[in-house]
């Protein structure tokens, strides 16, 4: 990488702010990382840098004046990290959105979720120390597809969108009339803390059904994820395994970096493989969804979460078609909606709701009630 160059942080070059361009403030105390993601970024005509800094004090010190829209957050950084730093920075700076970064590690997995409740709206794995080359491609595609995914201008809810089904805009599907006897779910941006909500919410209805879940995350994270699930909502959860039979009141979590689908059998059974990235993901939503179309057809039950891209669409479709039940979430909810507005728009919805009203629907689905939906 003898061809970076890197500017001391906080130091670096900045361009004449455009109009309408996404304000991004950089906090890593790695300057050849630092040097690398601020290239990146000079080079797309939407994003400006406006600071870089080498730890969290630095950025609190400078965020009022430099007025970030979104903020790359190390998780590791002197004198003061990433976790100690975000409520600061959010309190000086309301509006900006905190991306939080680090490398694969268990710990670091489990502070990067913790900021998620803290109010990050985000995650993004760093390569490897010892394979940076090797990693760069994946996390430049990531971290500037997010950047510009967070960008305020992604963010504005247009009138009308705040009761659910966004003023008449979207044709609706009917419910099934069979109570589902899977839970699929799917999620990405925001979505840790969305699933958090939701599933304690409808734990208590569970019973013997059990749900999958597909969130965009890499490998250890979804550990992670699966571990909280399992505290927050009192009920088993764990990272799936091939092979494995559906348990009626479990939460199966993809594992990171592999898809997971449903074989049919008696009874089902979880499939785990690697395979290629489907929409750039891998858990992909689609697979999940198709599969529990194939296996379950109306006694499907798809939920859309939070996210951006379209991953989900063409599952939310399969399951529709075959007479089940798809829910997205809200624009005004979401963090980003771009999942589940793309289910939306393509009219696989039975209905798009606030997140506290997926879970009242769920449970009036899961007792054989056909639910009251305001429309």
């Amino acid at each position: 990488m003898a061809e970076i160059e890197v500017t001391p942080p906080g130091k670096g070059r900045m361009r004449a702010i455009a109009d309408g361009s996404v304000r991004v403030m950089i906090v890593d105390d790695s300057a050849v990382l630092s040097g690398i993601v601020s290239r990146w970024i000079d080079e797309d005509p939407d994003l400006e840098v406006v600071a870089r800094h080498a730890n969290g004090k630095q950025a609190i010190d400078d965020v009022a004046r430099s007025r970030p829209d979104v903020i790359v957050l190390d998780v590791d950084m002197p004198v003061m990290g990433g976790l100690d730093a975000l409520p600061l920075l959010t309190r000086a700076c309301p509006k900006a959105r905190v991306l939080m970064v680090s490398t694969l590690t268990r710990r670091n997995a489990e502070i990067s979720l913790k900021a998620l409740e803290l109010g990050a709206v985000d995650y993004v794995a760093k390569p490897e120390t010892s394979n940076k080359a090797g990693g760069l491609p994946e996390f430049r595609r990531e971290l500037m597809s997010k950047l510009k995914g967070l960008a305020p201008c992604r963010s504005l809810r247009p009138r009308g969108t705040g009761d659910g089904v966004g003023a008449g805009r979207f044709v609706l599907r009917p419910f099934s009339v069979r109570p589902p006897s899977v839970i699929v779910i799917g999620s990405s941006t925001g979505g840790p803390e969305a699933l958090s909500k939701l599933l304690v919410d409808i734990a208590p209805s569970l019973g013997r059904t059990p749900v999958l879940v597909a969130q965009h995350m890499p490998p250890i994270f979804t550990a992670a994820l699966a571990e909280r699930l399992a505290y927050v909502t009192g009920i088993e959860a764990a990272e799936a395994r091939g092979g494995q039979a559906l348990t009626g009141g479990q939460i199966h979590v993809a594992p990171g970096g592999h898809h997971m689908t449903i074989e049919a059998g008696a009874p089902p059974r979880i499939a785990i493989r690697a395979g290629p990235a489907v929409n750039f993901y891998r858990p992909s939503v689609d697979l999940l969804f198709n599969s529990a179309a194939d296996v379950f057809g109306s006694r499907a039950l798809g939920i859309v979460l939070t996210g951006m891209g379209s991953d989900g669409t063409d599952g939310a479709v399969r399951i529709a078609d075959a007479g089940g039940t798809v829910i997205a979430q809200d624009m005004r909810s979401s963090v980003i909606w771009g999942m589940p507005g793309s289910a939306a728009e393509a009219g696989a919805c039975a209905a798009i709701l606030p997140l506290g009203d997926i879970a009242t629907v769920t449970s009036q689905l899961l007792a054989g009630r056909h639910p009251e939906v305001r429309p």
